[in-house]
């Protein structure tokens, strides 16, 4: 059995294509946005929720049926009609280099979108390579309750912490010992997590 390679993609700028109108269309554009892609929707009818993103500027809507110029460029495409004769002549009209999924052949498709949470800068995918979606969302659900709203700001934390480390900071041991220090649970609970990091510091050097 191959396994899938996973993978973080930046999409900012690029073209993506979703070929169909309906809720799992829509599941697909809600997944995208925030991501910085160019969205095109492809369907003659959409969704009353894709239509308030058009007309909101959010993606272009094309109201009209999918023919091959349509993912001409597309960095990734979606294949996401309920038709499975279209979904598969969506496929073959991509080029070699060109990725599409089909919504309803995983098998025939080459990527799959996991069930995922998203926390900020802390993203986390679960994916079972299609053996049981059902199960994928129940670890995503146990992971939501794990991982809650309180990461965004950590994260955030973590990040500009980070950056003054390496900056500011030269001895390597005493780098390791920092950036080691900032993921303890103490500073993810910690209602002054500045302070307590000025206070870190000092105390590593003062050690060091």
């Amino acid at each position: 059995m191959n396994s899938n390679y996973p993978i973080m993609l930046k999409l900012e700028g690029k073209k993506v294509v979703v070929i169909g109108g309906g809720r799992v269309a829509e599941r697909k554009v809600t997944g995208l946005l925030g991501t910085g892609p160019r969205i095109t929707v492809i369907s003659p009818q959409a969704t009353d929720k894709l239509k308030g993103l058009a007309s909101g500027g959010l993606i272009e809507w094309l109201e009209k049926p999918f023919s091959k110029e349509d993912i001409e460029g597309a960095f990734l495409t979606f294949a996401a009609t309920n038709d499975n004769e279209l979904n598969q002549s969506i496929k073959m009209a991509a080029g070699n280099q060109q990725l599409v999924t089909i919504a309803d052949d995983p098998d025939g498709s080459d990527f799959h979108v996991p069930s995922q949470i998203q926390r900020g800068r802390l993203s986390i995918a679960v994916s079972t390579g299609g053996a049981s979606p059902t199960l994928a969302r129940k670890i995503r659900e146990q992971l939501e309750h794990q991982f809650d709203e309180q990461y965004e700001e950590y994260l955030e934390f973590l990040f500009t912490a980070r950056q003054r480390i390496l900056k500011e900071v030269k001895d390597p041991s005493r780098k390791g010992k920092i950036l080691t220090a900032i993921v303890n649970e103490e500073f993810l609970k910690s209602p002054n997590r500045e302070a307590d990091f000025a206070r870190l510091l000092q105390n590593i050097e003062n050690d060091v």
